[in-house]
């Protein structure tokens, strides 16, 4: 099966998405192209490919036309002709020979087309100065972490999320008490009043994300967020050339306990917030309600950073979108025994000479 790229009109060079300018680019001409103009393009050149008995017999067919290998799937680069072996959830990627940005159409059609995505707003080159930036500034980093290999291997993934509508409400029952004190003569009372207090609070929330990658750590990317909504656009094809992209491990139903589980803490937090003026609270009951009004699928940009040290694994991930940095950083051992003997040498040494001017 043929991977697909955006072709400049001007120049037939490949066309990749550009975050400063949020436009498609040719890589070679420089030639500009809104996202909307590159897939008006693309579909009057593949006009035959977007009939509908034609994409459904594709679609249909997806498996036998990829020659497959396990669970990996062989495509062809429209720019060499090489092969690009891909895994099941791969949906953008580059040819590894040419380094043409190729998009897996038949990874994102149907009930895998996504609706939404945030584009890149972070480049590459913004990126690697983050990163360098960030390993700067440990003093103990373990000093390959620093260097230029190091960071090029910095890498643009959009991320398949689920992004969930939810009703939520909860009932809370607590045990209150409230403390008065007065002085009589001399006698010092403490009076304590006791009350049940109950609480009912509705609430919808919108857009509560929950990342659907097998290979994404959930509390990375739950940390790496907020991502701003109002940036967020149709989907279209275009956005992800120039990225790797995946497609989504778990349904929106697979997903269903994550998200409840964090709606359950909203709502108890939201509610919970409600009971105030009282010396003590202490819940002793809820009864909470959920419903899902609708879960919408989306890809959301992040730059990537996979290490190995001393046989553990690290990650550095980047919010692409708001350059917000979550991130594990190892210690050197050879740089922490030097820093700490560093610092004994020093005290030793000003021990002495106190003791000498002293003396």
């Amino acid at each position: 099966m043929e991977a697909s790229s955006y072709v400049c009109p001007k120049c037939g060079s490949v066309m990749e998405f550009n975050s400063e300018k949020q436009k498609m680019e040719c890589i070679h001409c420089g030639y500009e192209a809104t996202v909307e103009e590159a897939q008006k393009l693309y579909q009057s050149v593949h006009k035959d490919d977007f009939n509908s008995d034609t994409a459904e017999s594709d679609m249909g067919n997806a498996a036998d036309n990829g020659q497959r290998s396990g669970e990996f799937k062989v495509y062809r680069c429209q720019g060499c002709g090489a092969e690009i072996l891909t895994d099941e959830n791969t949906a953008a990627t580059f040819c590894t020979f040419c380094g043409r940005p190729t998009l897996m159409e038949d990874r994102l059609t149907g009930e895998l087309l996504p609706s939404y995505v945030i584009p890149f707003k972070i480049d590459k080159e913004k990126a690697e100065h983050i990163y360098s930036m960030w390993a700067k500034k440990g003093i103990l980093t373990p000093t390959q972490l620093k260097s230029k290999a190091m960071i090029e291997k910095i890498t643009g993934i959009y991320v398949p999320f689920w992004l969930y509508d939810y009703n939520a409400d909860l009932r809370m029952t607590a045990n209150c008490t409230k403390v008065r004190h007065e002085t009589k003569g001399d006698y010092y009372y403490t009076h304590t009043d006791h009350f049940v207090v109950d609480r009912e609070v509705e609430t919808d929330y919108y857009k509560i994300p929950a990342d659907a990658s097998e290979k994404m750590p959930d509390d990375i990317m739950d940390k790496l967020e907020p991502f701003t909504y109002s940036q967020m656009e149709k989907f279209e094809m275009p956005y992800l050339s120039g990225y790797y992209a995946e497609k989504y491990n778990y349904t929106s139903e697979q997903m269903t306990p994550r998200i409840e589980k964090r709606v359950r803490e909203y709502i108890h937090n939201l509610t919970r917030s409600t009971i105030k003026g009282y010396a003590t609270v202490n819940v002793i009951g809820e009864q909470p309600r959920f419903k899902c009004l609708q879960a919408k699928y989306a890809l959301l940009p992040v730059w990537i950073l996979n290490y190995t040290y001393e046989g553990k694994k690290f990650m550095f991930a980047l919010n692409g979108q708001t350059g917000k940095i979550v991130a594990d950083r190892p210690i050197s051992k050879k740089k922490k025994w030097g820093w700490f003997g560093g610092i004994a040498v020093t005290v030793f040494t000003t021990l002495m000479l106190m003791g000498r001017f002293l003396g």
